[in-house]
């Protein structure tokens, strides 16, 4: 006796093992494919006595493909119907078991025609849905034909005007289940490359940058780099008005150091002389704060960009122009300010027996400071040929000087040098080594560079143009420039930061209030963190050190901030009022976003300085041989640009040795090159080898003083960078820019 059945969706044939009754419940039997099954009688859709299974089924089969389901949906009846009814009425009234069988087979497989409603029993589909089913089967074939067009154009070097209109949609928000997507995916896979590079390779793509940048773009501004409406208007002029009725004016005379493009200025300076001799240093920080406030639509998206995002040529800041204009410390206004007064002796100790003062008020801002005017004037020896002491009449001395405000700089550098020392006894109390302060070497490999982008009249790039997507940078040249670390401007600017970070940090926790900190203790992966709990930095050699001193740009220093505020107006009190209290789930969670997004924002920033780098080595021409010297496990740094690769020849080298190097190729893409060595010298260079030296070198390289410019540094120093004011950064490896 033979059956057929249904199994997985497909008819096949089994014949019994010795004698069978057609009546039992159930058979042990064989299927066409020779494996033994238990049959029940439930389960079978035909039964026979005669014949050879294996031909009648292959039989079938081929019958099954020649049956027409148009003309079979047409003989077939509004209401169910079983195989045998059909099959007398589109093959008559003799019917063969192969021509069942061939018809269950068809019935089966053709489920836009017939609906199965259980063994051997179907409905035929409605016309309306057979239409559009038969519509959409065409339709995937022309897509299929289409697809397959569109491979061979790809792979024939042809780029298909339906993919040119969608290059951007098919990298960074794909439907892979489109024929258009799947065309691309396939022929990139043919040719072992990834859709990008294919794009790229056909001109759809502009230029690698247009990719990192999309990346980058599509994670973190998915809805565009422009901020909503709704929360351009909130700070206006109006807001500056009230604040300036509601808040004291401070009797000081303040000045800040940054960089000529700056526009987010957070903090300023101000040197005031005391009836007893003695002066009060003020570190000024904008207050915008006191018209942003939790869960407000200026706080909505602060919190969600969590941090300026910085790269060569450009920014995509946290907090609108509005915001900005309103509570950046622009020269000739006075703005709302948290201010730090603190008291020094003339000799530049900061003194204990005074209390340190926190005041909210309006703050005169006389002049802004520009770094390159500057830096290259304000050396120690240019301060020791200034007369002991420091006139009072600071507005007359600003105006007579060859450089303003040199005297009140020059006691806040005797102040930052004393603070320094302090910290480097910390420092060695630990087991650390102490750094040394003032300038590197001009030949060392710790420099910060700046890059610019400019275009083939040697104009520098409008931001807005880099920003755009698609970006077509074919045209742009770059220019990477060194800067020395360590001038005395750094590291005024990088101690009278570090110091308010740590006196605030302190003040919040003495206070048991919960702030954003900034720790690094212990070693490992997560030695430098942020916590919501206060916390030694074993780098900077401080306790309870919290950003404090950049909320224009980061949103870390905007929480601590409102903690700050509600601590200055509640006292005790505050506990109970601050917008984030004891345990405070919500700040934690602040602050795990935060430490994710300003990492992820840094690597970015490492990705494009690396990419310009290797834009920079194409520029020279290739191939290009350069100077460098060994770090560790063979990569090495190039010395004349912030780039480091890999020579597998020099894994076994020491430390600080000086190699010349060939640049053959560059791959702007996969950010990697090739690299031959040309010569390896024998000598160490002696200057060189305490930059970089396992992990004691992570801790301090956080404390090298730097200034801080509009685009900071991404170097391997963390807290250099964002504390401190510098200009670019160094890059990590040769194949990606990993997270700092």
């Amino acid at each position: 006796m033979h059956f057929i059945f249904e199994e997985g969706g497909e008819i096949k044939g089994a014949s019994a093992i010795g004698p069978a009754i057609s009546t039992a419940d159930f058979w042990q039997a064989q299927t066409q494919f020779g494996k033994r099954i238990k049959l029940k009688a439930k389960e079978v859709w035909l039964k026979w006595e005669a014949g050879d299974l294996t031909k009648m089924m292959e039989s079938a089969k081929t019958l099954a493909t020649s049956i027409d389901m148009d003309f079979l949906w047409e003989c077939s009846p509004d209401q169910e119907f079983s195989t045998d009814t059909i099959a007398k009425e589109y093959f008559g009234d003799k019917v063969s078991t192969e021509q069942l069988i061939g018809l269950a087979m068809a019935l089966q497989n053709a489920p836009i025609y017939f609906r199965r409603k259980g063994r051997g029993q179907f409905l035929r589909a409605p016309e309306e849905q057979l239409k559009a089913a038969l519509l959409s089967v065409e339709r995937k074939k022309q897509e299929a034909l289409a697809q397959e067009t569109m491979k061979e154009q790809l792979l024939s070097g042809v780029l298909p005007p339906e993919i040119a209109d969608q290059a951007q949609m098919l990298l960074f928000a794909p439907d892979k289940n489109h024929y258009i997507y799947k065309a691309l995916a396939s022929a990139s896979a043919q040719k072992g490359i990834s859709n990008a590079q294919l794009l790229l390779e056909l001109g759809a793509i502009h230029s690698a940058l247009e990719i990192h940048q999309g990346k980058f773009f599509k994670e973190h501004f998915p809805k565009g780099l422009a901020f909503p409406q709704n929360a351009l208007n909130i700070v206006s002029s109006s807001v500056a008005q009230q604040l300036e009725k509601e808040l004291p004016l401070a009797n000081v005379s303040a000045f800040s150091i940054d960089d000529a493009s700056t526009t987010e200025i957070d903090d300023a300076f101000s040197v005031t002389q005391l009836p007893s001799g003695n002066y009060q240093v003020g570190v000024h920080i904008a207050a915008p704060s006191l018209s942003i406030s939790p869960n407000d639509a200026l706080d909505e998206i602060a919190s969600h960009r969590m941090s300026t995002a910085y790269f060569p040529g450009g920014k995509i800041t946290m907090l609108p122009k509005s915001v900005v204009d309103v509570f950046s410390l622009e020269a000739g206004l006075a703005r709302p300010a948290i201010s730090l007064y603190v008291e020094v002796s003339p000799s530049g100790e900061v003194l204990s027996v005074a209390p340190h003062r926190t005041v909210i008020e309006l703050v005169p801002i006389q002049q802004n400071l520009r770094l390159h005017e500057i830096e290259d004037v304000l050396t120690q020896e240019y301060f020791d040929g200034i007369e002991e002491g420091i006139s009072s009449d600071f507005s007359a001395n600003a105006k007579t000087t060859q450089v303003p405000f040199e005297n009140e700089l020059k006691l806040l550098w005797t102040c930052a040098k004393g603070l320094f020392a302090k910290r480097q006894e910390t420092r060695v109390a630990g087991g650390q080594r102490a750094e040394q302060l003032g300038k590197n070497d001009p030949n060392a490999l710790l420099r910060d560079f700046s890059f610019s982008i400019l275009n083939e009249t040697q104009e520098p790039i409008d931001p807005e143009a880099i920003l755009a997507q698609p970006v077509n940078d074919s045209t742009w040249q770059v220019e990477i420039s060194a800067r020395s670390r360590g001038s005395v401007v750094d590291t005024i600017v990088a101690e009278w930061m570090i110091f308010s970070n740590q006196t605030w940090g302190t003040y919040l926790a003495t206070n048991d209030l919960p702030a954003i900190f900034r720790a690094q203790q212990g070693w490992g992966a997560q030695r430098t963190r942020m916590q919501t709990t206060p916390c030694r930095h074993e780098g900077l050699g401080v306790e309870n050190y919290a950003w404090c001193t950049s909320p224009l740009r980061r949103y870390s220093d905007l929480v601590n901030q409102w903690q700050i505020i509600a601590l200055v107006k509640n006292g005790m009190m505050a506990k109970l009022v601050s917008p984030f209290v004891a345990k405070d789930t919500k700040i934690m969670g602040l602050c795990a976003e935060f430490d994710a997004r300003y990492t992820s924002y840094n690597a970015y920033q490492q990705l494009v300085e690396r990419y310009w780098c290797l834009k920079w080595v194409n520029q020279q021409g290739l191939p290009l041989r350069l100077q460098a010297r060994t770090l560790k496990d063979g990569m090495i740094r190039v010395e004349t640009i912030p780039l480091r690769l890999i020579v597998p020849e020099l894994a076994t080298a020491k430390r600080g040795v000086s190699v010349e190097i060939e640049i053959i190729s560059t791959d702007l893409l996969n950010l990697n090159a090739g690299v031959r060595l040309i010569q390896m010298h024998e000598q160490q260079s002696s200057e060189y080898a305490p930059d970089f030296n396992g992990q004691e070198a992570e801790a301090e390289e956080e404390t090298i003083p730097q200034v801080q410019l509009d685009t900071p540094s991404l170097d391997l120093p963390t807290e250099a960078i964002t504390e401190t004011k510098s200009s670019v950064t160094e890059l990590v490896t040769n194949q990606a820019a990993p997270t700092p």
